[in-house]
């Protein structure tokens, strides 16, 4: 049998307060917050771990959910990845909700990095309470695009597994950028 999965059910990462979590996403993206989940036993483990697990409804029937556990370690981050690899990117519809986006985060003095151009599509970044790394992207790509870098896609990986170097197969997606600018 051929596994084949249907998307996301939910992602699921860590936060210091479920209450504060859960504020800012409705606050500041507008989620609304499906249900919450809290027990004292580890349902998968039956360890005693107690927790809070939330769930928020991140559109198109995706969920962005977040556990916090109380009773473990203080959270913190990976320190071998760049702080900047590791982030749950959100689509917007288009390019000017990204921007009334931004604004509405800065006037709330949340401090925001972008636009940034990655050819395709623009984003901001900003964090969360948690310190998770959060990007807003709004797509600017044609049909046509997608499908030249879909055709390159299995030459770049293997370009890469075997040089370790940035293939050049999809140059063109940062030269329009410089052309824009």
């Amino acid at each position: 049998m051929t596994i084949k999965t249907d998307g996301f059910h939910h992602v699921a990462y860590r936060c210091n307060d479920a209450k504060e979590t859960v504020e800012f996403y409705q606050t500041h993206l507008n989620m609304d917050f499906q249900l919450a989940i809290a027990e004292d036993h580890v349902p998968s483990t039956g360890a005693y771990d107690p927790y809070m697990h939330i769930f928020l409804d991140a559109g198109n029937n995706n969920v962005l959910a977040f556990f916090e556990l109380p009773e473990q370690p203080e959270m913190d981050r990976d320190r071998n990845t760049p702080e900047w690899v590791q982030h749950i990117a959100l689509r917007v519809a288009s390019l000017d909700e990204l921007l009334a986006a931004k604004a509405s985060l800065e006037a709330a003095n949340i401090d925001v990095l972008g636009p940034t151009h990655h050819g395709i599509f623009k984003s901001i970044y900003f964090f969360d309470p948690n310190g998770h790394r959060l990007e807003l992207a709004a797509n600017i790509h044609t049909s046509a695009q997608m499908q030249q870098l879909k055709e390159v896609a299995h030459d770049m990986l293997a370009e890469w597994s075997s040089t370790k170097k940035a293939p050049r197969h999809a140059a063109w997606l940062h030269e329009k950028i410089k052309e824009e600018s």
